[in-house]
């Protein structure tokens, strides 16, 4: 799809409006120079992004300390939730972010053109939420497993509202052994007993986390739960169609008060995750038990199909790659096809 043409007119009037912005953010930029210079600001220090707003965003220090709004100097951009940064506090308690540290990651969603853009930085783990009810579908997991994969953030399952669970745990807990098996963390968590979060506070200890899944399965509740002085709004769960909806607008990291210095970014950006900013192979190489297999068929532009000496199928018929597993890979791939 072609680009429309714009008019001379409307180009001179882009041209100006981003003149505008970028002599206000010089103006703002000399005046901190000017203020760093008479010693208004007091030393760099470390912090993280808390949330952000535009030119200006919450820092967090280091340790214990309340939130600086503080605004940006010029030469800053692209900024998200979660960033290190070096940061100077004013005298009239306000701060200005003067740096920002090397991302260990980045996670990223495509915004309304398609275009990849970040929303946080700096996590150790994606919760990726399933519950008893509504059923959770193994091509759904995987389909968030894959997407997990793709940022090299590692990714945990975690089943809410185990009350539900029959005792001796049904389909569900032998589709659990097989990511088990697979070396992805599960951990089972309800919020309807005093100790159902135990295990999930447990994973959650000492690490920068984000929650993403489907509609209903209970994410809202549990962050509710885990911070409980945050004001968090919960969508209702329709007794019709058994799904929720989320309410919360805006990136904010959370520090949990119930865990070692564990952090929680929320935001429906991050809960809502998916697969169309991917490809066939990043899709393939999401399948963590492909990846010896890769590169190995006969045919180098193979795609596992029906090609002789395709290695995947091979390792099908071998019983190293789970037959559901590889089933759930092709639907998720002619999906891709079909969009």
């Amino acid at each position: 799809m072609s680009k429309r043409k714009l008019s001379r007119q409307q180009r001179w009037r882009i041209e100006k409006i981003q003149a505008e912005r970028a002599r206000r953010a010089e103006q703002l930029d000399a005046r901190d120079a000017d203020r760093l210079a008479a010693g208004e600001y007091g030393p760099e220090q470390p912090g993280r992004v808390i949330a952000h707003f535009g030119r200006t965003l919450d820092v967090g220090p280091e340790g214990e300390g309340d939130a600086v709004r503080c605004h940006l100097r010029a030469n800053l951009e692209g900024l998200v939730t979660g960033d290190r940064v070096i940061w100077r506090a004013a005298r009239d308690g306000s701060g200005v972010v003067v740096a920002r540290a090397e991302r260990d990651n980045v996670l990223e969603r495509p915004d309304a053109r398609g275009q990849l853009k970040p929303v946080a930085a700096n996590i150790d783990q994606i919760l990726i939420v399933f519950a008893v009810e509504p059923a959770p579908h193994a091509n759904l997991i995987d389909r968030y497993l894959v997407a997990a994969e793709a940022t090299g953030i590692a990714p945990v399952l975690v089943l809410n509202k185990i009350d539900l669970l029959p005792e001796a745990g049904g389909e569900l807990r032998e589709l659990l052994g097989r990511y088990e098996a697979l070396g992805y963390p599960v951990v089972a968590t309800t919020t309807a007993r005093a100790d159902g979060l135990t295990a999930l506070l447990a994973r959650l200890d000492g690490r920068t986390s984000v929650f993403v899944g489907q509609s209903g399965v209970g994410k809202s509740s549990l962050i509710d739960r885990l911070l409980p002085d945050e004001e968090l709004r919960i969508g209702a769960l329709s007794k019709d169609s058994r799904k929720g909806t989320h309410t919360t607008t805006t990136a904010r990291l959370y520090r949990l008060p119930a865990s070692d210095g564990g952090e929680l970014i929320d935001s429906p950006g991050i809960r809502e995750f998916g697969l169309v900013h991917l490809d066939e192979q990043q899709v393939t190489e999401g399948f963590i038990e492909f990846r010896d297999h890769l590169g190995r068929c006969r045919f180098r532009d193979c795609r596992h199909r029906h090609e002789p000496g395709c290695a995947l199928l091979a390792a099908v018929e071998r019983g190293e790659i789970h037959p559901e597993r590889f089933a759930s890979y092709r639907r998720i791939v002619d999906t891709l096809d079909e969009s």
